[in-house]
Formats: structure tokens, C-alpha cells, sequence
């Protein structure tokens, strides 16, 4: 999911915190993206999830290394 996707499902939710055990349960099955789960937890105030408390850069560093150790181990 995007986060415009994600936005508009949590439209619906209208109780605070059932909003963010979806978005939690749904990051933790993969259907969210770290990106996308760090910037709703920063827009709404979440801030006892440890995504608030890493910088941009380093979530990018993240996706950088993450996807050269996929290349890497598809390497003969």
C-alpha cells in the first residue's frame, strides 16, 4: 500500500488508536512500507514507534543497503 492508500483506509477508522493497530499490523504483515509507516507514525504524533526517531537519510541508507545485499546475493 501507499500512503495515499493507507490515508484513506485510516479515514474510516475513527477510533485513534484501533487506527494505529491496523497501520502496525499491517506494516508487520509487509502490506506497508518502512517509508511509508515512519512518515503516518511522524504525521499523527506516534512517537513511541522507533521510525519517528530515525532521520530520512538513514531510512534511504536502509532501502540502499538492503537492495545492493539482494544484488549481491544474486551474483554468481
Amino acid at each position: 500500500m501507499n500512503s495515499d492508500e493507507v490515508n484513506w483506509l485510516l479515514q474510516t477508522i475513527e477510533d485513534p488508536e484501533n487506527a494505529k493497530r491496523f497501520v502496525q499490523a499491517q506494516y508487520r504483515r509487509g502490506r506497508i512500507p518502512y517509508h511509508v509507516m515512519a512518515s503516518l507514525a511522524r504525521e499523527r504524533n506516534w512517537a513511541d514507534w522507533r521510525a519517528v526517531d530515525k532521520p530520512a537519510a538513514l531510512i534511504s541508507m536502509d532501502c540502499i543497503t538492503t537492495r545492493q545485499k539482494i544484488l549481491a546475493a544474486m551474483t554468481p
